[in-house]
């Protein structure tokens, strides 16, 4: 089988997370080509850790996003932020290239989800959506076309992952408190880069501003806890997925890419 070529967006520690597994040979249907990043070098030493395993090609390092394009690469995992992805998604899929991202909190704008998906159509492209940290997609997805439902989305965080955001304040740090309740439009709007997972389960199921967010703060906790529940005539889910760290973002951007080359498709 040819292997696709494949570029990266972002080049922290979730990048890290699918070069690793490739240079483990989890992704042997894909050549690393190129990455990029707002800091050029964490994109060198990316493309370095590549370079170095001696895979038979070369992964060049991108002073700019123009120059990744320009590489021509099947597919585009963006593990930066949902403003990155605004910026790369259209001119990424005018390349005909196609998109892995777990940024999915700028696809609440209903515009820009119109735009990306007319974009992806004309150009022969797609935008996969990983699961980061929940799962489930599938029930969701299911259970919204059979019938009419409510949707609920709860996470629990530590204060510590809040301190960048309006919300936050010293007495979170003794203090369980909801720091948020609305829809995932507005909560993404709030925590740009803390709830991606409830605009993916929205556009699962109900939409941004159909499913009701809560979001707790509780003192001393480690990790995140994100709680889905959907409920209807005849199907009651729960899907709970705590994580302790943000591991298995990077690890669903690995599953996602091996799906969409699997001959069994999950």
């Amino acid at each position: 089988m040819k292997a696709h070529t494949l570029a990266i967006v972002g080049c922290g520690k979730l990048a890290h997370i699918v070069v690793d597994a490739l240079l483990k040979d989890l992704l042997p249907n894909y050549k690393l080509i190129g990455s990029y990043s707002r800091s050029f070098e964490k994109a060198e030493e990316l493309a370095n850790k590549v370079n170095r395993s001696k895979r038979g090609y070369s992964c060049k390092p991108c002073h700019g996003f123009d120059e990744l394009l320009q590489l021509k690469p099947d597919y585009i995992v963006e593990t930066a932020s949902p403003s990155a992805f605004r910026e790369m998604a259209i001119p990424a899929l005018k390349n005909g290239s196609s998109i892995v991202t777990l940024s999915i909190g700028a696809l609440a704008d209903a515009d820009f989800y119109e735009t990306v998906q007319q974009t992806a159509l004309e150009n022969n492209s797609r935008v996969h959506l990983a699961s980061g940290a929940i799962g489930g997609f599938d029930v969701m997805r299911t259970i919204a076309l059979m019938e009419q439902s409510t949707v609920t989305f709860t996470a629990k965080k530590g204060p510590n992952p809040l301190k960048k955001t309006k919300v936050y304040e010293d007495a979170l740090q003794t203090e369980k408190r909801e720091v948020f309740k609305g829809d995932a439009k507005e909560a993404i709007a709030l925590f740009p880069t803390q709830v991606n997972v409830a605009v993916a389960a929205a556009l699962a199921s109900v939409g941004p501003e159909n499913i009701k967010v809560s979001i707790n703060s509780i003192p001393d906790y480690v990790g995140d806890d994100h709680r889905i529940e959907i409920k209807g005539e005849q199907i009651h889910a729960i899907i709970d997925v705590y994580s302790k760290t943000a591991q298995i973002a990077g690890w669903s951007v690995v599953n996602t890419l091996r799906n969409i080359v699997s001959p069994i498709v999950f």
